[in-house]
């Protein structure tokens, strides 16, 4: 087995954490978790399960999963979200890597996302190609505050994927991606200076519905096709609605708190 530190972002995990821990136990010497001030057992358990924790209010995606690099004994990384597992066939290809002698500075992996137990092959959900093992020492996260990736310059693609189960069904679908993801980017919009006119909000949304399930073959999918298309479209036309209810509308501008955006 390589010398690989494991680093997990997490807040409130506690039914993710045990089988993640256990997923980077398949390729990890090391597993550091970075908790964002969890209240429910997420740190008790990651340390049951002999993780390294550290604790840090949430400063941002990239930031955030940055954090523990110091911390790190080993200079290459695995990144991997609470929900994510990795695939024993992925452990057996990265096990094999010859990580001391190598030329790359990452690997990118496949990744298979989920609703439910349903692994959705279109809507751009598959390969879904990611950075995620990489040399401390050569490269890192970007400090993207959403949306972060690792700045790979020389990146091996492996055949091999780990798992995401991205919504436990289809109501998370639209929920999770609503409840933390439109109101977020509309701040960050806003603080950009982003001007929009009040026909964005519709254009935007038809647009992404006809993106992703068209263009990107949601229709193939069924329900979950079709779930997904609906559910992008939604979060895309709430996200210009409330930028442009921020731009229009003061007494809703001046109750937002913008210095909580994460």
């Amino acid at each position: 087995m390589n010398h690989i530190t494991g680093i997990i972002t997490t807040l409130n995990e506690e039914h993710n954490i045990v089988e993640c821990i256990r997923s980077l136990r398949l390729i990890c010497n090391e597993i550091i978790v970075v908790d964002s001030l969890s209240h429910d057992n997420t740190v008790t358990l990651a340390k049951q399960e002999g993780a390294v924790v550290l604790t840090q209010k949430y400063l941002g995606d990239g930031i955030q999963k940055n954090y523990a690099l110091n911390s790190a004994s080993n200079n290459w990384i695995f990144s991997l979200d609470a929900d994510e597992r990795i695939s024993p066939e992925l452990a057996e290809i990265i096990n094999a890597l010859p990580l001391e002698n190598t030329t790359y500075d990452s690997y990118a992996v496949k990744r298979r996302n989920h609703i439910g137990s349903r692994w959705i092959k279109h809507c751009r959900w598959y390969p879904d190609y990611c950075i995620r093992l990489y040399n401390k020492t050569l490269t890192k996260f970007c400090n993207s505050k959403e949306h972060a990736y690792v700045e790979g310059k020389n990146v091996k693609y492996l055949t091999g994927y780990i798992l995401h189960y991205s919504f436990k069904n289809i109501g998370e679908l639209f929920g999770k991606a609503e409840r933390n993801y439109s109101t977020r980017s509309a701040k960050i919009m806003y603080l950009q200076g982003k001007k929009i006119s009040s026909f964005a909000p519709f254009i935007h949304c038809i647009s992404a519905f006809f993106t992703k399930y068209f263009l990107h073959l949601g229709i193939l999918e069924g329900i979950d096709g079709l779930s997904i298309a609906v559910s992008t479209a939604s979060t895309t036309y709430q996200k210009y609605a409330k930028l442009l209810e921020y731009q229009t509308d003061e007494k809703v501008r001046n109750a937002e708190n913008f210095d909580n955006i994460w």
